[in-house]
């Protein structure tokens, strides 16, 4: 998990934990009592492994690879070896988003919204699922056993970005995400929705639309989904791109064709009815908003006067 980086033992550490691990040898006992260890499973054994691995010493760079790895669906980002199953994820990050930060948890979940692991020492392993994992360390601690900065740490990052389980990633503008598409993802979605326009898929274009995607994006050769879908005659596709979506007629490919003109050149004349009659009452609504303009100007001049 963490990639090659430093992990080491502190046994001092575990001898201390095992003499006064009180409170664990009793929770050991009742979880026997219970029946809740597999059978023949040996409680003493397990108590051991656990105060071993409270003994764990890792540093910020090797605790933040192990964080990401936990982000990243149990592959290692440094070394690329996949070194817990999904399964495992998934359940780690549920406990640490219910109960890693002690008694302070439901109000962690609440405000930051994120799994994370705190450690009396004063360290925090954040996990932002699918894009980071964080380790930072402030030893004073509050009176739950967490570090003071590194919660205030937590609480800042999600104020500034939009990772927080339960923010919104279409509408919630006032924050930043880094996880905004790049060049490469965006000219998949522009080959996605000219591939919806082309094959009339009405549903795929309505997904994209209510996902806030643009929908006057261009291909290299500066077409439109308007473009294809009127080159195709796909009727019920063109109206939804003007009236629904409200995207510009008039916008033209590299040969300076508008979408009319595709409708047109292959014969599809319901199509080119549909885009005459919506140019006109376009055309129309912008010079009654260009008169509206001029008369509002000429009443402040008036006024003025």
């Amino acid at each position: 998990m963490a990639g090659n980086e430093y992990v080491g033992f502190s046994n001092t550490t575990f001898q201390s934990e095992k003499e006064i691990g009180d409170r664990n040898y009793a929770i050991g006992y009742y979880l026997k009592d219970k029946k809740c260890f597999p059978c023949g499973a040996d409680m003493m054994a397990a108590l051991d492994l656990y105060f071993q691995l409270c003994s764990v010493e890792v540093t910020c760079e090797s605790g933040s690879v192990m964080a990401a790895t936990l982000a990243n669906g149990g592959i290692c980002p440094i070394t690329g070896e996949c070194v817990l199953s999904d399964e495992a994820i998934r359940n780690t990050l549920s406990l640490m988003h219910s109960c890693g930060m002690y008694d302070f948890s439901g109000q962690f979940a609440f405000h930051v919204g994120l799994p994370a692991k705190s450690a009396v020492s004063g360290a925090i392993l954040l996990v932002v699922p699918n894009v980071m994992g964080v380790m930072c360390l402030s030893p004073p601690l509050d009176k739950a056993g967490n570090s003071t900065r590194g919660i205030g740490f937590c609480q800042e990052l999600v104020s500034l970005f939009n990772f927080h389980n339960y923010d919104n990633l279409l509408h919630c503008t006032r924050k930043m995400d880094p996880r905004r598409e790049g060049d490469e993802v965006r000219n998949k979605t522009v080959v996605n929705l000219l591939f919806a326009a082309h094959s009339g898929d009405i549903s795929a274009l309505r997904r994209f639309a209510l996902s806030a995607m643009d929908m006057e994006q261009k291909d290299y050769d500066s077409r439109t989904a308007l473009h294809v879908a009127a080159a195709e005659g796909h009727l019920e596709v063109v109206k939804f791109l003007i009236e629904a979506c409200r995207v510009n007629p008039f916008v033209k490919d590299r040969w300076g064709n508008i979408a009319l003109d595709d409708a047109i050149q292959f014969h599809h004349l319901e199509v080119v009815k549909l885009l005459k009659d919506y140019q006109e009452s376009y055309i129309l609504g912008s010079r009654k908003v260009k008169e509206a303009a001029e008369d509002l100007s000429k009443e402040n001049l008036e006024s003025m006067v």
